[in-house]
């Protein structure tokens, strides 16, 4: 018991019965005193008081301890408390004069904490007010009223203004009820409010019929957008019963009847009716009214003259003995009602006749058909919730899961994708239920999940997943279930995360809403999403939304096996097919064996390899399946180990028909393997030998020999053709003569190998080293050659063709013992024994053939170890040769330079290949030394500086070197050498990168140009040939050897050409007194005529485009005097180049003229500059020559 008091004007404190009077001296104070104490004697607040001390202190103290009290302040700018309520669990609401509102907490660790505070009243509070059935508190202050919800402070429900009262409000209070709150006034005025209206209500389809003040009913359709019609009653109503064009409100036994019109102000008062006993509830449809009263139900017109409503109106039930109605409703075309006795009664509106009635073990309490009266849920006295169909004449009724025996109605969804969606509702909790008509399973109800429902809220109407609840304020509001949170999101709207887009499509799947779950899946899914969207789709037998989805998430199997379902018609024949999808092949053979094909589930079976159930389902199905059944049983059975019954079903598998030839053939031979398993080797050895196939002869001997009947399965094996095998077996009962008569057919080494040994220690050699070399055990060949047969000359093809190691070194040893040494090196080094091999030469003077047959294999050791031998001997160009190979390249040198007259070129090719690989300067400047002559006062050739140079990749020196080997070469006439020399040299600098210098260029032209002359005169094109003499006799100098022939020749191809100026330009030179007596005497008169009587008629030359800048220029020009760039030039015809003439050797890629070199090939067969190789087959017109000039560009 909690006391409040006010020191002032409250009476005197009497103690409850039981307890002893107590005082306590109150004196006020300013500060909070807090002791652990003291403050444990306020959890139990039975005995707490709180006492408001001089309106500045509240004090607290157990009646069983008043010294220990609790005194708290609170801060000054609230002002005075001037009331104050307990409430909960130990909580107070303070009020305070300056218009504070301030709520505590009495509990031992919150004490002294402010849970809330507001200003409430500008100015004042007058008094605070506390209803704990409606879970509100009220304020008044400044003319105005404010009422919270005591659940979340913050929440102002309402505020109301008295503005008349001018001097203030006083004291408020509310009904124990709550309905009602009073105010008094400073003027002696009080004000009663209602704050709690009967929550009255109903529905019919998506309209709505509630009460909105005690006389007031609205009526509204907020789906369909239709303005809300408020009725005036006349009485207050204790039931509404809402219609598709009608209300009816009433109490007691009488009821009032509204029709719903389309003009102001939207109803029309019908009529009032007195029914025999007093109203329990009422139903209406478009043209009938229902009502419950005394255990029966009244059902007649809504409109109508009196007569024929006495002509439309009917008693239910007809007769006493059925029972006590308890509840009913009223559909379009069905009237439900039940009994105490267990009875649901459906009635036809049309002809009042009953058209099903189902019985239930226990009284039923309430129905809630659903919109087309085809589905019902009800709940029984047991609190039990139930759906029933009374369309599904197998199935009718089945229990709702989960069931709270707190539910006090049910509605069904309104929308019309949803009519198998329900809710069932409590005071606080909404449970969402989902019928799932067709599965693969069978109608069932689940279900889908839970939503709270707020404080005094009952529910009137579903729509798409949106209830609409009545409140106690007259009011509705919306509540959106949890069961369909993905109705809110928009298409394009990403989902929070993985787990929420999981649960939305859970939810989507429990509703059947498939193409929301589609939408769900494709914005986020993961590939368990689509996992889960499958199956929901086969479960629910949707096989086109389930191909899409299996198409989406990659499973071709699943997307074939589902098309080759479309089509079918038997509802049972394809759930079955969809149940073996899913893996539940128990319900896919229930399914299939109530289908049309039965023999579907045998099938399956068969291809699960659930044997036993297969024979079972043959047997009443299809029993000439049997025999392959029981075959392929027995290779499972003979697989796991199950012999005995494996032979048994094998000899069940047995047609004797011969069209199933193969199969009787396959069932004697698993007679033969499990006859042998089981111990009976006589019979499975003579069926497997009478049967046709190897393999099963392989098989049985495979399955004798691990019985170790050797014997037998040889023979086996043998009947089979597996000689190896055969063989093999032979060898293990030691039968050498089988394994003789069998060794042509073996290809196994093993068993030649195995037969060979034997033929040895038997002495014979022969067949012994036949069978070795079969086996390719080479070494015994060669040991049998050597050892026994005396046949070196095999033995040494052997190893040369082998390269056996062993056998090299037993060739070797035998040719030791023959003293032929040279023989004995070479298998020794071959058998990789060099220090043997080196030791042998050494000893018997044989060091230059182990010289010559030891291989690039050596290790440095060994090239040392000879060089040293030959340093020893004085054979300088040996000694050099493996100083080099051993990376010795200063003692190498010294041999190579200290070499006879007789090797020098051999000895200084070497030695110029020493120093390019050593790389080392001094051996390089003692090198050039020697080949200067600087050593010995004998300066060598100057190609060797050449080779040098390039060894030592010095390619500029190089170059200059080659230009003066070339220049040599040239004067003594050698023209061929001299050119390959250069071209040699250009490409070497072209392939280093390295600038070509200019003499080197213009020197290969000028010996190219004399070689095509020769090329052009040979092929007799005499223009083409005159105009490369021109050209050379133009630089006669650099021929100082042949002037005389190649003016001579180019006068006579000058005039055989038509160019007679320049003939006669060149006979002028030939006149002179230096040239004049070396002309051929054949040539001499001509050439003098020519000289007395000149012709100086020229055939002009053609011109074409510079490929650079396309100005024309004579076409044997090759310097343009336009962009001032030297010209690439033809290599088949010396001309300069054409930009759309191009083409390259394959071999030298110098550039020629496609065309003319088309041309050439047809007499020559090789590169004028290169000389390779060359065909017309292999040149390739190039279209874009652009690379090839601007590489020209950066060499100029």
């Amino acid at each position: 018991m909690c006391v409040m008091m006010d020191p002032v004007s409250s009476p005197p404190l009497t103690a409850p019965s039981g307890f002893p009077p107590r005082s306590a001296g109150l004196q006020p104070h300013s500060l909070l005193e807090r002791s652990g104490e003291g403050l444990r004697g306020f959890e139990c607040l039975d005995v707490c008081v709180s006492v408001s001390v001089d309106k500045k202190i509240l004090m607290l103290f157990n009646i069983n301890d008043p010294d220990n009290r609790i005194e708290l302040t609170f801060q000054r700018h609230y002002g005075n408390i001037v009331s104050y309520r307990w409430y909960g669990d130990g909580y107070i609401l303070i009020g305070f004069s300056h218009g504070y509102f301030v709520v505590i907490s009495t509990h031992i660790r919150e004490i002294g904490q402010e849970l809330y505070q507001a200003h409430n009243h500008k100015d004042s509070l007058n008094s605070v007010a506390i209803s704990t059935s409606l879970n509100k508190a009220a304020s008044c202050g400044d003319n105005s009223i404010k009422i919270h919800e005591l659940s979340e402070l913050k929440d102002i429900s309402n505020v109301v203004w008295l503005d008349d009262e001018t001097k203030g409000l006083d004291q408020m209070s509310w009904t124990d009820d709550g309905q009602l709150l009073a105010v008094s006034t400073q003027k002696g005025t009080l004000h009663v409010f209602l704050t709690k209206l009967p929550i009255l209500g109903g529905s019919f389809g998506t309209r709505l019929a509630y009460l909105t003040s005690l006389l007031e009913v609205t009526v509204s359709n907020q789906v369909e957008g239709e303005s809300p019609v408020a009725i005036q009653v006349e009485v207050e109503p204790t039931f509404i019963a809402m219609g598709p064009f009608h209300v009816a409100v009433g109490m007691n036994n009488r009821a009032w009847f509204y029709a719903l019109v389309d003009h102001e102000p939207g109803f029309k008062k019908l009529k009032d009716i007195e029914y025999l006993g007093t109203i329990a509830s009422m139903c209406l449809n478009s043209d009938y009214a229902a009502a419950l009263f005394e255990g029966k139900v009244q059902l007649h017109m809504i409109e109508g003259k009196d007569l024929e409503e006495k002509k439309q109106m009917k008693l239910f039930p007809d007769d006493e003995k059925k029972g006590r109605i308890l509840c009913h409703a009223l559909t379009a075309d069905f009237l439900y009602y039940s009994t105490d006795s267990g009875q649901v009664v459906c009635v036809l509106v049309e002809d009042w006749e009953t058209v099903s009635s189902y019985s239930h073990t226990v009284g039923v309490r309430k129905v809630f058909p659903d919109l087309n009266g085809t589905r019902l849920v009800f709940i029984d006295e047991r609190n039990g919730g139930f759906l029933l169909s009374p369309t599904n004449a197998t199935n009718p009724c089945f229990e709702l899961p989960n069931f709270s025996p707190t539910i006090t109605g049910v509605l069904w969804d309104n929308w019309h994708a949803d009519r198998g969606v329900f809710v069932a509702y409590d005071d606080d909790k909404v449970y969402t239920y989902a019928l799932h008509k067709t599965t693969i399973y069978g109608p069932r109800v689940v279900l889908v999940g839970i939503t709270p429902l707020l404080f005094s809220q009952k529910p009137l109407l579903l729509h798409n997943g949106e209830l609409t609840c009545q409140t106690a304020s007259g009011k509705t509001s919306e509540v959106a279930l949890s069961t369909h949170p993905f109705l809110k999101r928009s298409a394009g709207t990403p989902v929070d995360s993985q787990l929420d887009l999981s649960k939305q499509l859970g939810h989507a799947l429990l509703l059947k809403r498939f193409h929301e779950a589609w939408d769900l899946c494709k914005s986020a899914g993961s590939s368990s999403d689509w996992a889960e969207l499958g199956k929901a789709c086969l479960v629910h037998m949707e096989v086109d939304l389930a191909i899409q989805v299996y198409r989406m998430s990659g499973d071709v199997g699943m997307v074939l096996s589902l098309k080759g379902t479309q089509g079918i018609e038997d509802m049972n024949l394809l759930a079955g097919h969809l149940a073996m999808f899913l893996g539940d092949y128990n319900v896919a053979q229930d399914l299939y064996m109530s289908s049309s094909c039965p023999i579907a589930a045998l099938e399956m079976r068969r291809n699960l390899l659930n044997w036993d159930s297969a024979l079972m389902l043959a047997k009443r199905l299809a029993e000439d399946q049997i025999p392959f059944i029981s075959k392929e049983y027995a290779v499972h059975l003979e697989f796991i180990g199950d012999y005995v019954n494996a032979l048994a079903h094998y000899e069940k598998g047995m047609t004797h028909d011969a069209k199933f030839e193969e199969h009787d053939d396959a069932c004697k031979a698993g007679v033969a393997r499990m006859s042998l398993r089981m111990g009976d080797i006589r019979r499975g050895a003579a069926q497997a030998i009478q049967h046709p196939s190897r393999v099963l002869k392989k098989e049985c001997g495979a399955i004798l020999e691990s019985m170790k009947q050797f014997s037998e399965a040889a023979q086996l094996y043998e009947k089979g053709q597996y000689y190896d095998k055969a063989a093999s077996v032979y060898i293990r009962c030691k039968n050498w003569a089988k394994v003789g008569d069998l060794l042509p057919h073996v290809s196994s080494p093993k068993i030649h190998l195995q037969y060979a040994k034997a033929k040895e220690a038997d002495g014979k050699y022969k067949e012994a080293a036949q069978a070795y070399e079969s086996a390719k055990d080479w070494d015994n060949v060669i040991r049998v050659l050597l050892d026994h047969l005396n046949n070196p000359e095999d033995a040494v093809r052997i190893v040369k063709e082998t390269q056996s190691i062993d056998g090299a070194k037993m060739v070797a040893r035998f040719f030791l013992r023959l003293n032929d040494y040279g023989s004995a090196i070479n298998f020794l080094v071959l058998s990789q024994c060099n220090d043997e091999a080196f030791q042998l030469a050494q000893q018997h003077g044989q060091m230059e053939v182990y010289a010559d047959i030891i291989g690039p294999e050596a290790t440095q050791e060994d090239y040392q170890s000879i060089a040293l031998y030959f340093e020893g001997e004085k054979k300088h160009l040996q000694a050099g040769k493996f100083f080099q190979k051993c990376g010795q390249y200063s003692r190498a040198l010294k041999h190579f330079l200290k070499c006879p007259s007789t090797e020098d070129n051999l000895a200084v090719e070497m030695a110029i290949e020493t120093v390019g690989q050593a790389k080392d300067v001094s051996l390089t400047n003692q090198l050039i030394d020697y080949l200067m002559g600087e050593s010995d006062g004998m300066p060598k050739d100057a190609k060797y500086l050449f080779r040098l140079y390039m060894a030592l990749q010095q390619y500029r020196e190089a170059a200059r070197t080659a230009i003066i080997i070339a220049r040599e070469e040239q004067s003594a006439g050698n023209y061929r050498n001299a050119h390959d020399v250069l071209f040699s040299m250009y490409t070497e600098l072209q392939s280093q990168k390295i600038k070509i210098p200019a003499e080197m260029a213009t020197n290969l032209m000028i010996l190219h140009s004399y070689l095509l002359a020769k090329v052009h005169v040979k092929r007799v094109d005499h223009l083409k040939g005159a105009r490369m003499l021109i050209r050379v006799s133009n630089n006669i100098s650099k021929f100082p050897a042949h002037v005389v022939p190649i003016l001579t020749s180019t006068v006579i191809e000058c005039h055989r050409a038509g160019l007679k100026n320049s003939a006669f330009s060149f006979a002028a030179m030939l006149m002179r007194p230096e040239y004049r007596n070396e002309i051929d005497p054949k040539y001499r008169k001509k050439i003098e005529a020519m000289v007395r009587r000149p012709d100086t008629s020229e055939l002009e030359e053609e011109t074409t485009p510079c490929p650079f800048c396309g100005f024309q220029l004579p076409q044997n020009e090759l310097l343009c005097i336009s962009c001032k760039n030297n010209l690439p030039y033809c290599i088949a015809t010396g001309r300069h180049m054409l930009k759309e003439d191009w083409c390259v050797c394959p071999h030298c890629e110098f550039p020629a003229l496609y065309s003319q070199f088309i041309l050439l090939l047809e007499t020559e067969s090789v590169c004028p500059m290169c000389s390779e190789t060359l065909s017309a087959k292999q040149l390739k017109k190039i279209a874009d020559c652009s690379s090839y000039l601007q590489a020209e560009e950066l060499e100029q």
